[in-house]
Order: structure tokens, then sequence, then C-alpha cells
């Protein structure tokens, strides 16, 4: 199944701007958790759980060609990880939308450890990809930036 949009690996580049017709979203929060708890909760999934979502996934982990697919009521937004890095200081991944995702477009996830805690950040370029999102982008903005906050609340392994 190919990815329904041409900038595949963009968040990787993590340039400034976003190609034209797509919209740039970026969230970036300061966490006080240990790093290495924050690096397994995102490549884990569990983020995703944490956030009330139940990804559908062909793998246990976040590393490139792994399938995700998570429900939003009656809806569909299947995904493949298009990257992932692992590294001591720095951990997360990026999934791309297949074929039946509402939007069309690439999200990154990842956390940077720091002097003062860990670094999360969400940064996604998308538009539209089926006719309800585009009658209603404002209102799939505001959902997407919800949903991202939802994301970064997650991350807050203290938290039971």
């Amino acid at each position: 199944m190919d990815f329904t949009y041409p900038y595949v690996g963009i968040t990787h580049e993590d340039r400034r701007g976003a190609p034209a017709g797509y919209h740039r979203t970026e969230y970036v929060v300061d966490l006080d958790v240990p790093f290495h708890l924050a690096a397994e909760t995102l490549l884990s999934w569990e983020m995703h759980r944490r956030a009330g979502r139940r990804p559908d996934t062909t793998g246990d982990r976040a590393t490139p060609g792994v399938e995700v697919v998570q429900h939003f009521g009656p809806i569909k937004a299947p995904c493949r990880v298009v990257w992932s890095v692992e590294e001591p200081d720095f951990a997360g991944f990026a999934y791309g939308t297949l074929p039946g995702h509402p939007e069309r477009g690439e999200e990154a996830f990842t956390v940077t450890a720091t002097d003062r805690g860990v670094r999360f950040r969400v940064y996604a370029i998308s538009r539209p990809g089926r006719w309800y999102t585009r009658l209603g982008a404002p209102i799939a903005r505001v959902a997407q930036v919800w949903m991202i906050r939802r994301y970064a609340r997650a991350m807050d392994v203290t938290r039971a």
C-alpha cells in the first residue's frame, strides 16, 4: 500500500515550512521525566494507549515499515512508520498516512534529553484527504491539536 502524500520522510528533514497546500503543526513541551522512560513510552506505542487511542499495530515498537491503524469512532486512520531513531539522548519516529486515512501527510514524535528533563516534540505536515476533512478543515486542526496535547499528557509517565 502506497503513502497518500509525496513528501515521505519530510519530518525527518525538519524543514521549517510546509509544502504548498499542506499545513504545518508543531508542539513542544518540556517534561520532568527520565529520558529512558519517555523513549520507551513513545516507541512502544504506550503514549498512544495512555492518550486513549487503541492502536492496532503490526509491531510492538515503532520501527520503519510497521503499520498502525487508529480508530476515531467509525473512522479508521491507517499509517506506516516512515523513520525511527533510538539514541542515548534522542528517540522518536514518524508515521505517514495510507489510503483510507482522513488526512494526507506525516506526523513525527520525538523526545530529547535536556539538562532540565525531556523535551517532547510533535511535528506534522498535513492536509485534508477526504471530502469531510476538507469541509471541516478548521475543526480537524483543532482536533489535531487537542490530540497532540493528550499525547503530551500521556508522556508524563510520572502520572498514574
